[in-house]
């Protein structure tokens, strides 16, 4: 049963971010939303929830559709009040009054520990956060839930949880999901939706085997495209021979073959087609600066305590070496972030039990990527802390994604993916050794996961890092040290810390 369906849906917003994009939702269909930041899937689902009109074509949904949609940040007006009441407040006004326990039954099913629910949500992590906004729509009963970004500071049990709930108790309600979490979208889908420009492309199949399917038609479209561009070739040649011959003979019979042959030649160039090429959101590249230091950091049983004294673990002793990428691994609120924060007031303070070479410079950014003041501009933000020129520093935003128009107004005007290829931009003029990383690929697109982790590897990069995202944690680590109990140990790899996650 089709619950939706588009007709040559365009949207152009300045210049246009997809144009005549068909195709239709049905119950049971679980779609990943795929595109470069700034491509327009955030739109295209506002579009679909009735908030965007498009620029052109049509959305036709069911009769009586109830169109669920979680949005990425939670509603100003949302923030101070507590849990409970912001997802009660969803509910029309006399069904909140008779029937609250809606909103009970749904927080169990969301797994929600009974002492959140009086705490307001400006008091809540991201996590929990997003879960509210899940739990607000859910809580209406949807026939069709579109989910914006829905892993995004959600550890690794939330996202295996919320994997789980897809599959279980939303396996009946079509979903369209805008994801970079590669792991989950192969988890949570059953169709590709790859948003494009032009010829927007979808496949009956999760992301993984999508992705391949994807590339080998864009590569089939290529070879296609090169043999029509030669045979196209070829005919003007033959053309040009029968032209020659036929103005030196004074054939008429040649003149209209070559005429024939030239329209030929035209005929296959307006029907062929290049393989699309896709336009980078801008690249990702960092450096290495060289050390003679064998042991970057050394922790010396070091213990990691809350704010108000709380012993989390001790580390033990324990080294970071020329080359390691290290992974840390835990639940949220074990102290992975704390940890990284001592190591980085070891760098730049100094630090009785953590003991860094004096050779060591440091690359550092954290999930909220406070080391950009959103007051600055992106101009200032490289010209104040680099020896670069303007012109120069034009250059280089540019080629990260930060187009001229959007160099001199502040931080806060950029995209989520702006911002971190711009704290990427930032690490690679700092010129480091030793890159301290957490979550550094929250907000980026798949193509910005796959350059951060080429240009780690590319550089045999020495870092501390923390991931939730399975796949760049994967393609990326070489060591693994996980916190379990109040002790951090060194695993051999993420799979032992994985699977304990999914059978929770």
């Amino acid at each position: 049963m089709t619950v939706l369906n588009t007709k040559d849906l365009g949207i152009t917003l300045g210049a246009p971010l997809f144009r005549k994009l068909n195709f239709s939702m049905n119950k049971g269909d679980h779609i990943g939303l795929i595109a470069a930041n700034g491509r327009g899937k955030s739109t295209l689902l506002n579009c679909l929830a009735g908030t965007v009109e498009p620029t052109e074509g049509d959305v036709t949904r069911a009769r009586g559709l109830q169109v669920g949609y979680v949005e990425q940040n939670v509603p100003e007006e949302l923030l101070s009040l507590s849990l409970y009441d912001a997802v009660l407040s969803a509910l029309p006004t006399e069904q909140a009054e008779y029937e609250s326990w809606r909103v009970d039954v749904v927080l169990n099913d969301l797994a929600v520990p009974i002492e959140l629910y009086e705490k307001r949500l400006n008091e809540l992590s991201g996590g929990w956060q997003r879960v509210t906004l899940l739990a607000r729509v859910w809580v209406v009963e949807p026939d069709l839930l579109l989910m914006d970004e829905p892993t995004n500071h959600l550890d690794l049990t939330r996202i295996v949880f919320l994997q789980n709930w897809l599959k279980t108790v939303a396996r009946d309600v079509p979903v369209l999901v805008a994801s970079h979490d590669r792991a989950f979208l192969d988890a949570v889908t059953n169709r590709t939706l790859f948003l494009r420009e032009d010829h927007s492309q979808d496949f009956a199949l999760p992301y993984s085997q999508a992705r391949a399917a994807l590339d080998e038609s864009d590569a089939a479209k290529e070879r296609q495209f090169e043999n029509d561009s030669r045979k196209a070739q070829q005919l003007r040649r033959q053309a040009a021979k029968l032209k020659n011959i036929g103005i030196n003979s004074g054939s008429d019979l040649l003149i209209t073959k070559t005429k024939q042959l030239k329209e030929r030649a035209d005929k296959i160039e307006q029907q062929s087609q290049s393989a699309y090429k896709d336009k980078s959101a801008g690249a990702i590249r960092l450096v290495n600066s060289d050390t003679h230091a064998k042991a970057l950091i050394t922790l010396n049983d070091v213990q990691v305590t809350t704010p108000d004294g709380k012993l989390l673990f001790k580390t033990g002793k324990l080294w970071i070496k020329k080359g390691d990428r290290v992974v840390l691994l835990g639940p949220n609120g074990t102290g992975k972030t704390r940890l990284i924060r001592m190591v980085l007031q070891a760098l730049t303070e100094g630090h009785p039990e953590i003991k860094a070479a004096p050779t060591v410079v440091l690359g550092y950014s954290d999930q909220n990527l406070s080391q950009l003041d959103e007051k600055s501009t992106p101009s200032e933000i490289i010209t104040d802390k680099f020896d670069v020129g303007d012109q120069r520093a034009i250059g280089l935003l540019a080629s990260a994604g930060i187009g001229i128009d959007l160099q001199s107004k502040p931080i806060s005007a950029l995209s989520g993916g702006q911002k971190s290829r711009l704290a990427m931009l930032d690490l690679r003029l700092s010129n480091p050794n030793f890159y301290l990383l957490d979550e550094p690929t929250n907000h980026l697109d798949i193509e910005g996961q796959e350059d951060l982790e080429a240009e780690l590897q590319a550089h045999n990069a020495s870092c501390l890092l923390v991931s939730h995202d399975r796949t760049f944690v994967r393609n990326t680590g070489t060591r693994f040290w996980m916190i379990e109990g109040k002790r951090l140990i060194e695993v051999e790899d993420s799979e032992t810390f994985f699977a304990a996650s999914v059978s929770e």
